[in-house]
């Protein structure tokens, strides 16, 4: 385990500048060069302390490989490094790919779990995938029919494969998992088709279901017992799961986890967020809605609830709280904070305290509308009155849009500058609330959206935001909204991709554009680094637009149907005129 002075000694020995008041709190940080899990490390910094690829030089780089998928969907996945083996996993049909970075990127084998079709149906923005990870000599992730499978990283052949998911409800599984002490973390999808969410844990070593806790019902259900102890009053109290819904309606409530997992050692806590709330129309569940839109800290041992925050109780807008949860040791008011960081679809960033769920700090990243502030006191958002919806009415100008101000494209944190870079994105929407009907298997919606360029009419934005000053230190604005995820390197560059298909790199302390590659389709995948078999730093993401920001694209929607794609075919018409469907891998070099 490492705490605060593991994690200055490994900066130390790194080469790093160790920070006085920001140090990493991750317990499984490779210094190897290798690629184990999608975040990097249990904190989810999403850093590595490579540095042969710096601000001076990296306008050098030069695709080394590159290698097609055969699969043109939204390539949202992190290739893993293990050794000399990169492994890649795709959309549907989830095939599993592993290359020989000592051959220039050979296939050694693939691997072909052959998913469910229907799978594609209850996918609601795309049949994406975001990825795997490594234990034990097996590659282990999850395909888009609710399967859980785990791969022999060396043969290619399948050792395990649970069915978690059952797609007839219109579950699916779009996340990557976590292992956490010899259990693999897999949460559910498809909070549009009014499916429960939930957190399950698989025995690592035989793929047996050890626990599966909810986001909705009755205490036992969700894992609140004794040991439960959330900060803020409002979320004391028996069965808030089924008291705070309509009579059964927690039942198709929503509340999904396709998000992101972090795991703290010491405190040997897990944490992950918890989706909207099922359907979108608020006049149809009256309440706050838990245990949705908010997020879980749990035993990973039996599931076990400790504390739980709703950042966005009886959620009006569609602000799933599913993003990343950073891990870092701040020194706030002079005081060295086990803090969660995470900036939040509903336009703020927090900064809490990790062991009991207080609220340290929320403050804006983008120019929103819909919430005015954070009451630091009981914890819970001020919603704007004039942006609130209710049923048969348009509500014009909500803004952050339904995607909220970023969406599940995650942040990454230098303990080298002390700041998180995230990628995301600057739209707003009209929104109508309509009566729905759930149908099992069949979206549960109850909206109907139109989203639009934001203030500046730009519809993306990468911020270095430092959680210490609670301000951005740079800012810059794309034109399409950044569905990329961020990557920090020691070398003070972060790279990421946009949707017209341009990889970049800059400059981490200023933002200055440093280098920049255009692959052939949008960039919305997770950018990685690696050492390989030569010794050299190489830098690979996967190039194939899509996801919910490019479904236009990979499903040749008509840009004159506005409320296509949940409304977000109107914020980007003009998408299928910049780039076209992909699903190349590319990896990139200094020359040597």
């Amino acid at each position: 385990m490492r705490g605060w002075r593991m994690a200055m000694l490994w900066c130390a020995l790194c080469g790093m500048l160790p920070l006085a008041h920001a140090q990493q709190s991750s317990a499984h940080s490779p210094t190897d060069g290798e690629w184990r899990m999608p975040a990097h490390d249990y904190a989810s910094t999403r850093y590595s302390p490579l540095a042969e690829i710096q601000r001076g030089n990296v306008k050098q780089l030069k695709v080394e490989f590159t290698f097609d998928t055969g699969i043109d969907h939204g390539q949202e996945a992190a290739p893993l490094v293990v050794g000399d083996t990169m492994y890649v996993v795709t959309p549907y049909p989830n095939v599993l790919f592993a290359l020989d970075l000592s051959q220039s990127g050979k296939l050694k084998w693939k691997y072909q779990p052959k998913p469910e079709a229907a799978a594609q149906g209850v996918a609601c923005c795309d049949v994406v995938n975001r990825g795997a990870v490594y234990w034990d000599g097996a590659v282990i992730y999850n395909t888009l029919d609710g399967d859980t499978v785990a791969v022999d990283a060396s043969t290619g052949k399948e050792r395990w494969k649970t069915k978690l998911g059952n797609i007839q409800k219109g579950e699916s599984i779009t996340a990557a998992p976590l292992v956490v002490k010899d259990k693999v973390l897999v949460g559910n999808s498809g909070g549009e088709f009014g499916v429960r969410g939930w957190l399950a844990a698989l025995d690592a070593g035989s793929g047996k279901l050890l626990w599966k806790m909810y986001a909705t019902g009755p205490d036992a259900d969700v894992g609140i017992g004794p040991n439960f102890k959330p900060f803020y009053p409002a979320d004391r109290g028996k069965d808030l799961g089924v008291r705070t819904w309509p009579p059964q309606a927690w039942k198709i409530g929503g509340g999904t986890a396709w998000g992101w997992i972090s795991y703290d050692p010491q405190l040997d806590l897990v944490y992950y967020g918890t989706a909207n709330p099922g359907p979108w129309n608020e006049a149809q569940r009256p309440g706050d809605n838990k245990w949705t839109a908010g997020i879980f800290a749990r035993d990973p041992d039996d599931g076990s609830a400790r504390w739980f925050y709703q950042f966005s109780p009886h959620d009006l807008y569609d602000y799933d709280a599913i993003n990343e949860n950073l891990l870092l040791d701040l020194r706030i008011d002079g005081q060295l904070r086990k803090t969660l960081v995470r900036p939040e679809r509903n336009g703020f960033v927090y900064v809490m305290d990790r062991a009991t769920g207080q609220v340290l700090s929320a403050d804006p990243f983008v120019q929103g509308n819909s919430i005015l502030r954070v009451d630091l006191k009981t914890g819970r958002p001020v919603y704007n009155p004039e942006k609130k919806t209710e049923q048969g009415k348009v509500v014009r100008g909500i803004c952050p849009a339904a995607p909220g101000a970023k969406d599940w494209n995650p942040s990454a944190f230098s303990p080298r500058t002390g700041l998180v870079y995230i990628p995301h994105i600057n739209l707003c929407m009209d929104w109508l609330s309509v009566e729905t009907n759930y149908i099992a298997g069949t979206p549960y919606v109850g909206a109907e959206v139109k989203m639009y360029a934001g203030p500046g009419g730009h519809r993306g934005v990468v911020t270095a935001w430092d959680p210490i000053a609670r301000t951005p230190r740079w800012i810059i604005k794309e034109d399409l909204p950044v569905w990329s995820g961020a990557l920090a390197t020691a070398g003070d560059v972060v790279f990421y991709g946009t949707m017209d298909g341009w990889f970049k790199a800059v400059d981490a302390r200023t933002g200055a554009e440093l280098w920049k590659f255009r692959t052939g389709s949008g960039v919305i995948g997770q950018p990685v680094t690696y050492r390989g078999p030569d010794g050299h730093q190489y830098v690979a993401v996967l190039s194939g637009v899509g996801g919910w920001a490019g479904a236009i694209v990979v499903g040749n929607l008509d840009p004159r149907d506005k409320g296509a794609a949940l409304g977000f075919v109107n914020a980007t018409a003009d998408l299928k005129d910049k780039t076209q469907p992909g699903g190349t891998l590319y990896v990139f070099a200094l020359p040597h």
